[in-house]
């Protein structure tokens, strides 16, 4: 599993004209159940991802097909991690030892 930490580098204003872009990816990737959870960090100055992908090859793919890494509004950075608990709802994504 992988944690992405966006940070946004420009204006909020600018960065709100590739919101809808942005989401419509994110959608896409939910669709392809690659992602786990995002949102917005509070305060506003970045982003959450939790993806569920192999490898972090993967993860960089699908950050630079972001329209706010694209539109240079926002950089990241990759936290991989194995998932070793959950709460039950969350079961699924628990990795075995091993693993």
């Amino acid at each position: 599993m992988f944690i992405v930490l966006l940070e946004y580098v420009r204006p909020l204003e600018e960065l709100d004209r590739h919101v809808a872009a942005h989401r419509a990816h994110l959608a896409e990737l939910f669709a392809a159940r690659k992602l786990v959870m995002s949102g917005p960090q509070v305060p506003r100055n970045g982003g959450v991802i939790i993806a569920r992908l192999e490898t972090r090859g993967e993860v960089e793919t699908m950050m630079q097909a972001d329209p706010f890494i694209r539109e240079g509004v926002a950089t990241y950075r990759i936290i991989e991690f194995v998932a070793r608990a959950a709460v039950p709802e969350l079961a699924a994504f628990i990795e075995q030892e091993g693993a």
